[in-house]
Order: structure tokens, then C-alpha cells, then sequence
């Protein structure tokens, strides 16, 4: 840790990451109609041509005004440049401050007494990891695109590209930030604790065992250490099952929510494990930086981030590997997923504790059952074919401290026309996920930090491996068959809101944001950008005439689709946006979008 933890909390920094975020806000409110900004005329010294125009937003009360310069792409995409927004009453300036917008417009967003205090938290512990990020040496996008696996993990400073408040993370000090926040990129020894078989499951793939994947996750060493602790403690490790915790989890919930079944040798504390892992953008999960060809280890974090108290339900993990195993073989055996090289990491194990007290108290959303779980998923390296590199999706949105894009580096670099290379991105992201969707019902959540790119010699995206399966796969259809154990995937979607999957997850929430990149970085223009998507959605489903009658059901070309806010989910509720079981019936629809594909509508 740095001598002074704080000093990214400088006054520089600060009036910069209010600034960022107030952008941010702004944009992406507007882009859910929360807020609608009014033509203005620009300030007597301002430059003028371009094609950007000057805007105002009003506050709740009339006397704050927010004025602004921006350009508006397709689906409503507001870029706007930070650098002129100000904000004033009257004639006086005003500091640019992201919380005091949400209190400017706190009518506007809906907030409620009991969400707003929270959400103005997550609001500054947001600004504050911007801070911290913009206190960091700045790398170049060029040399961040040739940077190691896991050095552009942590070196993502976006977070979500929709959600304003994205890394609220409550419950972390500052201390646990320098410790534990993947942007710290500070190597961590997971926890492990052993919890009696009485009040613990283990659940694992068909081809893996409890004793398999612990001698190969820990090695000989290790658990002979733990076996020895346990009979210094008259105790036999085999009458317990071992579960990898966060630090932060055991010192702030365990060892205190826990206490008794602590007490009781129902849970015993064994240390940490010898191997160091890093953290990864979903905070909770680790990647094995000592052994990389080992699992991931996700873990419960009740830690409050972006609509979610981040733990892991015990009861919830019991069916993960057999949802993993049932979609890698499907995946497996389907010629058009072989084309594209799709693959994902398995879930291949998982093991949870019951706290029968708290299970008598609660029902199922409640946090104090998601305390004490894990599961093991599998590293995408020993699957790496010589001469390739991996890279997280949401690398392609990143953009370094001076503007430069990370997208617009590996075209560079590739020496490929962008249209081609983007099209070589779409064939492996974009024509499984509507495989996917339109021959077997199957919608995954497929954004940036849930997408590994496999980047080939020239810097191209060869396929993708997706990741974070058993939470956030649905299938949207009663009639589709399944195995009893993967039934919880099953989900009644309306009919009208299955598409939605691709319009909202894919279109609005990724390529939204990719394509206004590449566009102000010049690489092409937005017409080619949806040009070159809507090619690679009309060369998929002219090559499966079987699936004709679904995609007229499913029109990808329609005029228009439904809007779905993911921001309005967040201030409505802050702490549980959605139930993962019923995904549709939280769904704050505002309007329709006009469909960028519509205009490329292949003629029939």
C-alpha cells in the first residue's frame, strides 16, 4: 500500500473523476429518457463548426442548469465532451459535482428516502475508484494492446458501460480497497476454511470428484497442512468439506455472523492457501496467477455492487456443473457453434454451507444465505492454441487517459481494414449468441467482463469463450426439453421480450457503446459499423433456412425495439434489481429505439 492510501483523494483528481461521471450520468440518463436536454445556445467564447451542438438540463427546481456540447449516434447515444460541461444558478458557476447532480435531479430519477442515501454512496465510492484509477501511471491503449492476459484485466477502468453507479462496492474500507479491488491488481491468498459435511454440499461435474479437485487445486503439501490443523483440534478433515473464502468475508461476516458455528467446530479456519490470485472485474472472482492452469475461484462477497449484494446462495450452486456440463455438451455437438470456435469456461464444481438459523429466518433472497459458497470454473489457458493471447471483452470499450481506444489499437495493429476485422469479431461474439437464440431458446449475458476474446497473431478476435454460465443462461421456451437437474434455467419469457436478449444485452448495451468508439476514433464510420453488424446477422440466417420461420417470428431488422433501463433498475431498487429466477418481470420498459440494423434489412 501506498504511504498515503488516500492519496488519490486529491482536489485535481476529484473535480476530474466528478467531471467523467457527471458525463457519464448524464449520457446514459438521457439515453433512458430519465432526462431529455433542451437545445442551447453556446457560451459568447466558445468555438464554433463541428458537429456537435450545445444542450442544457434543468434541475428539479428550474434555477441549476447543466450545459453541455454533444453529438448523438444511433440508439440514442449521447457522446458528450466532458471537458464542456458546466453547471450553474443564474449567472454564478457552480462546482461539477456527480452527487450533487442526483440531487439536482432526484424527483427527475425517482429516487426514493430509502434508496437515495444509498445510491448517493455507491455515487461517490464510483468517483472515488475513478479517482484512484486516474491516480495510477497512465498506459497508452497502443501498449496496453499488447499487455498480458491479466494486466488488461486490471487495467479496465470503465466498469459497466450502462450502470453510472458501477463500482459502489460497499462495504469495503479504504484499506480493502488497496487490498482487494481488481484495479489494485494486489495478489491475494484465498481463505480456506473447513465446514462439517453435516451442513455442507459439494456438487461437481460427472467427470470430477471432491477429492480430484482439491488435491489438484491445493496440492499434497497444503492439505496435509490442513489435516494437521484439524486433528491439532481432535477433529478428521475427511468428516468436513473444504470451501475457499474471500479475506474480507472471513475477518468482516464470518468469523462474526458465523461466530457460533464457529464455536460449535462446525466451520473451523484453517489459513490462507499458498497459491496468489488476482481479482477480476466481478470482484468476487479470483484467477490463479501462482498455478494459471487451475480453476477461477468465485466466492460469496456481501459486498453491496451495482443492484446486488455480491454473495453466493448455497442452495443456488448445488446445480451448477451439471448446467455447465449440459451446455458445453451442447455446445459441443452443434456444427454451427463448432464453426465459430465458441467455447465456454465450465463451473466444473461447487460447494456450499447451510446456516440452518438464518435458513429459518429468511427467504430466498435474503443475503444472509448467500454468506458461505464457491464454485470452481475453469482457466481458459490450457486451452490457448500456440501463438494466441487472451484479452476480456471489455477491453474493446476501453479508452486510455488522453482518449486513445484499445478497439482502435488492435485494428491498427491487425494491418486489416476495420470492416474486416470487426467482422471477424462479430462472426465469433454475434453469430453464436443468435445460434443461440434462435435454434435452441438460449440467451446468455454476454457483456464485456463476461466475454474472453481469443486474439490471434495479428491482433485479431479469432472465437470467444464465454464465462459466468449456471447464474446468467436462460432458456426462454416451456416446450424445450431439459434435464431435470438444468430445469432452473427455464424461464417464462413473454413473447414479445425474447428478443430482447439481443436488442438490450448485445446491441444496446455493447455494440452501442463500440460503435460510438470507433467512430470518434475515426477508425470508420457509424455506417459501416452497422452495416457490418447487420451483414454478419443476415449471412447467419441465410445459412439457416431451417430457422426461416423463427426469424420472421424474431424480426432482427424491425423498425424498432423496445428500450429496457438498466440504470432505472438500479433506483428503484439498489439492492436487489431483478429476482435471476423470473429476469423479465423486473424490466423497466420506456419507449422503443429505432433498430440501426432496420435500414440493412436484407430484401426477402
Amino acid at each position: 500500500m501506498t504511504a498515503d492510501p488516500a492519496a488519490h483523494l486529491s482536489p485535481a483528481l476529484w473535480e476530474r473523476a466528478n467531471r467523467l461521471l457527471v458525463r457519464k450520468a448524464l449520457a446514459e440518463f438521457t439515453h433512458e429518457r430519465l432526462i431529455t436536454p433542451q437545445p442551447a445556445d453556446p457560451p459568447a467564447d466558445a468555438a464554433t463548426g463541428g458537429d456537435r451542438r450545445w444542450y442544457t438540463v434543468r434541475g428539479d427546481d428550474g434555477t441549476v442548469t447543466y450545459r453541455f456540447t454533444a453529438r448523438v449516434y444511433a440508439l440514442e447515444h449521447w457522446q458528450i465532451d466532458a471537458d464542456t460541461i458546466d453547471r450553474r444558478r443564474g449567472d454564478a458557476d457552480l462546482p461539477l459535482d456527480a452527487v450533487d447532480l442526483v440531487l439536482d435531479l432526484r424527483e427527475t430519477l425517482g429516487l426514493s428516502v430509502s434508496v437515495l442515501p444509498v445510491y448517493l454512496e455507491e455515487i461517490t465510492s464510483t468517483l472515488a475508484g475513478i479517482a484512484y484509477k486516474l491516480h495510477r501511471p497512465s498506459v497508452p491503449a497502443a501498449e496496453l494492446a499488447v499487455a498480458d492476459f491479466q494486466t488488461i484485466e486490471t487495467s479496465m477502468t470503465e466498469g459497466h458501460p450502462c450502470f453510472v453507479a458501477n463500482n459502489g462496492r460497499l462495504g469495503f474500507g479504504l484499506d480493502e480497497y488497496h487490498r482487494y479491488a481488481p484495479e489494485a491488481a494486489r495478489p491475494v491468498r484465498l481463505v480456506w476454511l473447513a465446514a462439517h459435511r453435516d451442513h455442507a454440499a459439494f456438487s461437481g461435474a460427472a467427470d470430477l470428484d471432491y477429492d480430484t479437485l482439491v488435491r489438484g487445486e491445493l496440492g499434497a503439501e497444503t492439505l496435509a497442512r490442513f489435516a494437521d490443523t484439524m486433528s491439532g483440534l481432535g477433529l478428521d478433515l475427511a468428516d468436513y468439506l473444504l470451501i475457499p473464502v474471500h479475506p474480507w468475508q472471513w475477518w468482516n461476516k464470518l468469523s462474526v455472523t458465523f461466530a457460533g458455528e464457529v464455536a460449535r467446530r462446525r466451520l473451523v479456519h484453517l489459513g490462507p492457501g499458498t497459491d496468489e490470485h488476482l481479482a477480476q472485474q466481478s470482484i468476487r472472482t479470483f484467477f490463479n496467477v501462482t498455478e494459471p492452469g487451475r480453476h477461477y475461484v468465485k466466492t460469496a462477497l456481501s459486498v453491496l455492487n451495482m443492484g446486488f449484494m455480491r454473495g453466493l446462495s448455497a442452495a443456488y450452486m448445488a446445480a451448477t456443473p451439471a448446467i455447465n456440463d449440459w451446455l458445453a455438451e451442447l455446445i459441443a455437438a452443434d456444427e454451427t457453434f463448432k464453426a465459430t470456435g465458441l467455447t465456454v469456461i465450465r463451473e466444473r464444481a461447487a460447494v456450499g454451507y447451510r446456516h440452518r438459523q438464518y435458513e429459518e429466518a429468511t427467504d430466498r433472497y435474503s443475503p444472509y444465505r448467500k454468506m458461505l459458497a464457491a464454485l470452481w470454473r475453469e482457466s481458459p489457458v490450457p486451452g490457448l492454441e500456440p501463438g494466441r493471447r487472451l484479452a476480456t471483452m471489455a477491453s474493446l470499450l476501453h479508452t486510455d487517459a488522453d482518449g486513445g481506444s484499445f478497439a482502435a489499437a488492435l485494428v491498427a495493429r491487425s494491418g486489416l481494414a476495420p470492416r474486416e476485422w470487426l467482422r471477424r469479431y462479430l462472426d465469433a461474439y454475434l453469430t453464436p449468441l443468435l445460434h443461440a437464440f434462435y435454434a435452441y431458446d438460449l440467451a446468455f449475458m454476454p457483456h464485456g467482463e463476461n466475454v474472453i476474446l481469443v486474439l490471434d497473431e495479428r491482433d485479431t478476435v479469432e472465437r470467444v469463450i464465454f464465462k459466468d454460465i449456471a447464474e446468467e443462461i436462460v432458456v426462454m421456451s416451456a416446450d424445450r426439453p431439459l434435464p431435470p437437474e438444468v430445469e432452473r434455467i427455464r424461464a417464462d419469457v413473454p413473447e414479445d421480450m425474447k428478443l430482447l436478449s439481443i436488442f438490450t444485452d448485445v446491441v444496446d448495451c455493447f455494440l452501442r457503446h463500440l460503435a460510438a468508439i470507433l467512430v470518434e476514433a475515426g477508425v470508420l464510420s457509424e455506417e459501416d459499423f452497422w452495416g457490418t453488424v447487420a451483414a454478419c446477422a443476415a449471412d447467419y440466417l441465410d445459412g439457416a433456412p431451417e430457422l426461416a420461420e423463427r426469424a420472421r417470428r424474431y424480426d432482427l431488422f424491425a423498425p424498432e425495439f423496445a428500450l429496457s433501463c438498466l440504470n432505472r433498475l438500479q433506483l428503484r431498487n439498489n439492492q436487489q434489481m431483478v429476482d435471476l429466477a423470473d429476469p423479465s418481470a423486473a424490466l423497466q420498459l420506456v419507449g422503443t429505439l429505432d433498430n440501426p440494423l432496420a435500414r440493412y434489412a436484407p430484401r426477402r
